[in-house]
């Protein structure tokens, strides 16, 4: 039980790794002032209301700060033709033996599995007053 839930629990971590390795997105913060006012991810941090009233004095305390995360965008692809002598027999055994992982056992025989032990009719060590010490 408890290595099951363990490989689930590995598995899980490992896709969501692989998923945030390859997923490039945005982090954008905007500060008015040194205070932070708000951050957003995938989409546009919300502008205070010192922004609308910058427009009109053309000074700005407001700044914003986008950081882009980059994922992984160079993955190596490899064809069938770029393997060598040693991995092609590899994957040769490997699809020639996969499926006999997948083979039904046969059926086994379970010689008592329809004996009834006989009933007891009298108790042997209290007749014979036979007591483990």
């Amino acid at each position: 039980m408890l290595k099951q839930v363990l490989h689930k629990g590995f598995s899980i971590a490992m896709a969501i790794l692989v998923l945030f390795s390859t997923v490039s997105f945005t982090v954008e913060s905007h500060f008015c002032g040194d205070t932070l006012v708000d951050v957003s991810i995938f989409s546009e941090a919300e502008k205070c209301a010192m922004e609308s009233m910058e427009i009109l004095q053309k000074k700005s305390c407001c700044k914003d700060k986008v950081d882009v995360i980059q994922g992984q965008d160079e993955l190596h692809v490899v064809s069938f033709e770029d393997l060598d002598l040693d991995q092609d027999q590899l994957w040769f055994t490997f699809t020639q033996s996969y499926p006999i992982l997948f083979e039904s056992l046969s059926k086994q025989i379970i010689p008592h599995k329809d004996y009834v032990p006989p009933n007891l009719i009298y108790d042997i060590q209290m007749l014979d007053e036979v007591f483990l010490i």
